[in-house]
């Protein structure tokens, strides 16, 4: 069973949001890393940073041993920073989804957009584990 947390917000696609005051913090879910499995390589560019981009761009993608994923924005805003740890070591996103595997920080544009997201019991709905 996928762990799914309370406090954050989640995207169709499996992305996460975290929201801190006006800045998001974007990863991918439990669900995602297990069925990824082995994790290997976070494909996102540095020139993302400063990069103003709407909810639902494609941001970047995720590769493991078997299959590899794309990755996309939960809202619209700038792109403030990209975890360097995590792109170094990519298997921190299997290890700790929702803590140290955070892929990037967002300036969030427009809070309504939180509104078209999942919350955790919907979450749990669309994974097949409510």
């Amino acid at each position: 069973m996928a762990l799914v947390l309370d406090n954050l917000y989640y995207t169709k696609t499996h992305e996460w949001i975290k929201v801190e005051n006006d800045i998001g913090i974007v990863g991918i879910t439990d669900f995602a890393q297990k069925e990824l499995q082995d994790i290997v390589y976070f494909g996102i560019e540095e020139s993302i940073v400063g990069k103003e981009l709407k909810a639902g761009d494609k941001f970047g993608y995720v590769e493991a041993v078997k299959t590899a994923a794309d990755l996309y924005l939960p809202v619209s805003g700038e792109i403030i920073e990209i975890n360097k740890e995590l792109i170094a070591n990519p298997v921190i996103a299997n290890q700790d989804p929702y803590g140290q595997g955070w892929i990037l920080k967002i300036k969030i544009k427009d809070k309504e957009e939180l509104k078209n997201l999942l919350n955790s019991e919907d979450y749990k709905k669309h994974i097949g584990e409510a």
